[in-house]
């Protein structure tokens, strides 16, 4: 039996997107996007956490990332966890990425705008209705299923 590698987020641009061209004239760029979660804590106290996710994009998909996007801009992002590892003076490290396979721009940058349309890379561009706010997360509140 096969595995199942899926990870879907939708969070904010920390920086705006570094695109390069690798060998044979492919296109990747690299996205960094922040997810958040808040709670209040057993003592009253709100919380808060923030994850910082790598994003990969490759080809048109990423070309499309570095055009419309920028720091700031809310992206929902479907793709698969995938590790790689180098050695850096010697020591084996390693860093685990998201690879994309669909990044659909939830808001753009005003300067790099898309005339107030929403944007999906999956293979062509899509028109889609805005997800909204990313909501919050109480943990003390019962799950209601």
């Amino acid at each position: 039996m096969s595995g199942v590698n899926k990870v879907i987020i939708v969070g904010r641009l920390g920086k705006d997107p570094e695109m390069k061209t690798i060998s044979q004239g492919r296109t990747v760029t690299n996205l960094t996007v922040a997810t958040s979660e808040n709670w209040t804590d057993k003592s009253g106290q709100k919380q808060e956490r923030t994850e910082w996710h790598r994003i990969v994009t490759w080809d048109k998909q990423a070309e499309n990332c570095a055009k419309y996007l920028s720091k700031g801009s809310q992206v929902y992002v479907e793709g698969r966890l995938q590790t790689r590892s180098w050695e850096d003076n010697g020591v084996k490290k390693y860093a685990t990425d998201i690879v994309a396979s669909t990044v659909q721009f939830l808001s753009t940058n005003s300067s790099k705008s898309t005339g107030g349309a929403q944007q999906s890379t999956q293979g062509g561009d899509f028109n889609f209705g805005d997800f909204g706010p990313e909501p919050t997360f109480n943990q003390s509140e019962d799950i209601p299923f």
